[in-house]
């Protein structure tokens, strides 16, 4: 695989795998922990349909930016700038795009920060890579969301028309555009499901869940929590906040909560919340 990282309009940059391409932006950092020591970075992953210009990749960024921290969003295959067409995509492809950003874009220790499907996106990345990810914070993770709340909830008629005919056009409340169900979606979603057993990940993990949330039951991030083997995991439930968690106050939680836990990692001192 060769190694490419070319400005596009000078926007975000792109990596090289195969024939695609990943879209993406990096700050690097600029401070150092006490002692001299590498801050943990900070890497997005955004959710199903969604791309790295949304308002939650983006306030973060603004935040970690003005704190010196390193930061890193990107887009999936299919999504936003890169390269593919979202019909085309699986978990697996998605789950290699976030492991190539992460191997080939960032350096050092880095909290991954998962958004809806990027929640299931971080976790299969912690557990290919320990050794790099410090710590995790989930915003309503939606890990094995294909199976648990797609098909298992699918009516025998999508059911039909999804193995049948390859794909449903599911309508979206989050855009003009429907959803492309596919069979290979679903198919491959099985092979990367999580919540049967325990996930080995000791590190530190956040998860904050609206319990108004239509798309993902913040029950998902209790049984998330259940199933992770590390102590240090931390369930923050907003009463009255919804599936994108976007609204300013939601902002500030985010941005406080990823601030304590490179304060927590890095034995720094308490950063600023300022959105």
């Amino acid at each position: 695989m060769t190694e490419t990282a070319a400005a596009t309009g000078g926007a975000h940059h792109s990596l090289r795998r195969g024939a695609a391409t990943i879209a993406y932006h990096h700050t690097p950092a600029a401070r150092r922990g006490h002692g001299g020591g590498a801050l943990p970075g900070i890497m997005f992953l955004g959710g199903f349909m969604s791309d790295m210009t949304g308002g939650k990749a983006t306030a973060l960024e603004a935040w970690a930016v003005g704190q010196g921290l390193a930061f890193t969003r990107f887009d999936y295959q299919g999504h936003g700038a890169s390269s593919g067409r979202f019909a085309d995509g699986t978990i697996g492809l998605w789950a290699d795009d976030a492991l190539e950003v992460l191997d080939r874009v960032t350096s050092g220790p880095q909290i991954l920060v998962g958004s809806s499907m990027g929640g299931w996106m971080m976790l299969l990345t912690a557990l290919r890579r320990p050794e790099r990810v410090a710590g995790l914070v989930g915003i309503a993770p939606a890990p094995d969301f294909t199976e648990d709340l797609m098909w298992d909830l699918f009516d025998p008629a999508i059911r039909r028309a999804i193995t049948d005919e390859g794909v449903w056009l599911r309508p979206s409340e989050y855009g003009p555009d429907p959803q492309p169900i596919t069979r290979a979606l679903i198919e491959d979603g099985r092979n990367h499901l999580l919540l049967r057993g325990p996930i080995p990940f000791t590190g530190p993990t956040r998860l904050l869940h609206g319990q108004r949330d239509p798309d993902v039951p913040w029950q998902v991030s209790l049984s998330l929590a259940a199933a992770l083997t590390g102590d240090d995991v931390r369930v923050t439930l907003v009463k009255d906040g919804d599936h994108r968690l976007s609204r300013p106050q939601d902002l500030a939680l985010l941005c406080r909560t990823v601030g304590d836990l490179v304060r927590d990692l890095a034995g720094a001192p308490r950063l600023s919340t300022e959105v």
